[in-house]
């Protein structure tokens, strides 16, 4: 399950299933497991031949000594004595490994490619799909940066670190089998310092794995930091405050920089020590060496010494590179893990099982209904609310801030799962109605309405892709959009920028309805859709507003209560209640909360 940062770090420092989860990856390495099995073939064979390179350069440095070799039987087809054959060998053994390591790359790389954009189309389709109040917990900022950063770590490891790590631990292993096979007395030296290496290599590996993860979290809050900062640029300048989200800014790289310093420090500690102990074992080994290639009966032939001491070099190298590998491994099983968090958190796919498609006219009931977010249980926002609407008529709801207004909006989506009571579609419960079909017949327009970057045309064709050219423009017409389109030089195909920031509010308001129009659904929900607008664009805007209304259920928001006088029921929400309902002047003749409203408005009465 995703949880916010601060959940999820407080979790990580318990998990001890990470590695666990982090196998979920192979999942999307299954399909393509066949090609992926040719690669690792092809990484096995370049490694394998790779071992032959110390082998006779070991044997070539040593064609001096006549002490019979225990490598003669294994080199009959190569003349040791003879420099050119060797050179000849030593070509062959280059393009061998230069062929299998161009295959294993091809197929690593296509292998890689595949399964993570299966990994980012899965991730991606469960973030559309993950319900309201997940987005009301999780900053945007950190969940793009799953799908981007993370993947990246992933897809370095997959590429090209674990093969290295493989390859590292085969010329290992092989290693160690032609160094027992030289010589068991300097094998065993060799292999004294190997367990004690491999230990310090798993706990660094740990900690510098729970501090990268730290610096992964930290660099999600600093990028939402600048998207929060872009996103609402207007009032950053407005409120001149430039420096303050510097601030913030500066606040969270610094947290970025010292652990990553902090972990930069552990890792170059360890890598001097693999260094340090490396060398010595070198030393050790040449001295020891030397005695046995000594006196009168030589244990060792001296070319196979020098073949030792070259696989020596060749695994002290290996030994070395190993520590950033493993580490950046383990990185990537943080990475993998967040991701498959994301994966495995439930959403309205799995929550919302209705499977019933009833035909939608608009009928829409409330029986009943309570309801508190799931962040704020203490907080009772709906008490008890009933209330009716039948197809094509207007129900206007109205009341002060934090009424619960919005969140009777929020409802009729199916944002969120009610607390108590129920919600009638055509008499049926929208529990068991297919969550896709219901929303298919509605269409919502918000007061501050966000565009997708894109043109025009992709913006209106949003709420029917299917739509045909005449079909956008006569419902940008009816929206009372196409006047000011037509005046763009570039029409339908004029780009509205980053959220529509090309657009003036009222524009964006009549593209937004010339949407839902193109949409043509049976229940609209308009949430102020004119408060924030000035006089002229609201009388355009209320305009196309009723012409978007005609013929299907409406139910609207309103703050200024003259655009819902002719509204057919208008509901009057107080602290979560429904305290009066009816028509305009028969609210008035209440002389009630409504009254009251109106008159504070200076709305007149008729």
């Amino acid at each position: 399950m995703f949880r916010p940062r601060k959940e999820r770090s407080k979790r990580e420092k318990l998990s001890k299933d990470s590695i666990k989860k982090a196998r979920k990856i192979f999942l999307y390495l299954r399909p393509y497991s066949g090609a992926y099995a040719i690669g690792w073939i092809f990484l096995a064979l370049s490694s394998l031949v790779g071992l032959l390179f110390p082998l006779l350069m070991g044997q070539l440095l040593g064609t001096g000594s006549d002490q019979p070799s225990a490598l003669d039987g294994l080199l009959s087809q190569v003349s040791i004595t003879d420099v050119n054959s060797v050179a000849v060998a030593l070509f062959l053994v280059f393009g061998a490994q230069a062929i299998f390591g161009f295959f294993r790359i091809i197929i690593f790389t296509y292998v890689t490619e595949s399964a993570l954009r299966d990994l980012k189309h899965k991730a991606f389709t469960r973030l559309l799909y993950m319900p309201m109040d997940f987005f009301n917990t999780n900053k945007v900022g950190e969940l793009t940066s799953r799908i981007s950063s993370d993947v990246e770590q992933v897809r370095t490891v997959l590429n090209t670190t674990i093969a290295e790590f493989f390859r590292q631990i085969i010329i290992i292993v092989g290693g160690v089998a032609f160094l027992m096979f030289l010589s068991w007395k300097l094998a065993l030296i060799m292999l004294g310092t190997l367990p004690v290496m491999m230990a310090i290599a798993v706990v660094f590996g740990r900690f510098i794995k729970k501090l990268s993860k730290q610096a992964q979290d930290e660099s999600a809050t600093s990028n939402s930091i600048i998207e929060e900062s872009l996103m609402g640029i207007s009032n950053v300048k407005s409120f001149t405050r430039e420096m303050f989200m510097l601030g913030k800014y500066s606040t969270a790289i610094n947290k970025i920089k010292s652990i990553n310093v902090k972990a930069g420090i552990w890792r170059g500690t360890f890598a001097s020590f693999i260094i340090l102990c490396l060398f010595g074992a070198i030393v050790f080994i040449i001295w020891q060496g030397l005695l046995l290639t000594s006196g009168p009966n030589p244990e060792l032939a001296q070319k196979d010494f020098f073949s030792f001491i070259m696989f020596t070099i060749m695994m002290g190298a290996s030994f070395g590179s190993i520590a950033d590998m493993y580490s950046a491994i383990m990185k990537a099983v943080g990475a993998t893990e967040h991701l498959m968090g994301i994966i495995d958190t439930s959403n309205e796919q799995d929550e919302k099982t209705g499977t019933a498609k009833p035909e939608i006219t608009g009928k829409v009931a409330f029986e009943s209904v309570s309801f508190h977010y799931p962040q704020r249980k203490d907080v009772q926002v709906l008490k008890d609310v009933s209330f009716a609407s039948q197809s094509n008529q207007t129900v206007a709801l109205v009341g002060s801030s934090g009424a619960g207004k919005s969140t009777v909006a929020s409802l009729l989506l199916q944002y969120y799962d009610l607390t108590g009571g129920s919600i009638l579609f055509d008499g049926v419960d929208s529990t068991t109605i297919d969550l896709e079909h219901l929303r298919s017949h509605m269409a919502f327009v918000p007061q501050e309405v966000i565009l997708f970057s894109g043109t025009i045309r992709e913006n209106i064709a949003f709420g029917n892709l299917e739509a045909s050219e005449e079909e956008i423009i006569e419902a940008a017409r009816k929206a009372n959009a196409w006047d000011f389109i037509d005046t763009f030089p570039d029409k339908l195909e004029t780009e509205v920028g980053d959220r529509g920031i090309q657009l003036s509010g009222g524009q964006k308001q009549r593209i937004a309805i010339a949407r839902a129009i193109l949409k043509n659904p049976k229940i609209l929900i308009l949430d102020e859709a004119t408060s924030a607008l000035d006089s002229e664009s609201e009388k355009a805007v209320q305009s196309a507003l009723d012409e978007l209304m005609k013929g299907r259920t409406s139910f609207v928001i309103a703050h200024r209560l003259s655009t819902i006088k002719k509204a057919d029921t208008i509901l009057v929400f107080d602290h979560g209640e429904i305290v009066e309902s009816g028509q305009h002047d028969s609210l008035i003749d209440m002389d009630g909360v409504y009254a009251n409203l109106v008159s504070l408005q200076g709305v007149e009465h008729s």
